[in-house]
C-alpha cells in the first residue's frame, strides 16, 4: 500500500493494518511492535506476527507510545502507561459531553 492511501485508510475505523503497514505508517520498526506486542504494551491478537491486523486504535496508541518513548526518552512500559492515562481522560471527556 502507498503512503497517502494507508494515511487515508487509516482515518476509517474500520482499517485493518498487516504488522508492515502499521510500522510504514507509525514510523517504527517490525522489531519495535513485535516488542511491544509480547510485552501486552499494544493489542495485536494471538496469531504469529504476519497474520496481526491492527485498526485505527493500534496505530494511535503505537504513534502516540512511540512520541513519548523519544520526547521524554521513556521505557516503553512507561510510555504505554501514559497513553493509557491518554485514553482514558478522552473517554471521560467524550462521556462529559
Amino acid at each position: 500500500m502507498r503512503e497517502e492511501h494507508l494515511i487515508i485508510a487509516t482515518l476509517q475505523e474500520d482499517v485493518a493494518l498487516t504488522l508492515d503497514d502499521l510500522c510504514a505508517t507509525a514510523s517504527v520498526t517490525r522489531e519495535w511492535v513485535v516488542t511491544r506486542v509480547e510485552e501486552g504494551l499494544l493489542p495485536a491478537g494471538e496469531a504469529a506476527p504476519d497474520a496481526w491486523r491492527f485498526g485505527s486504535r493500534e496505530l494511535r496508541r503505537a504513534r502516540e507510545m512511540r512520541r513519548i518513548e523519544r520526547t521524554f526518552d521513556a521505557a516503553p512500559e512507561l510510555a504505554a502507561l501514559v497513553v493509557d492515562l491518554l485514553e482514558e481522560i478522552e473517554a471521560l471527556r467524550a462521556r462529559l459531553r
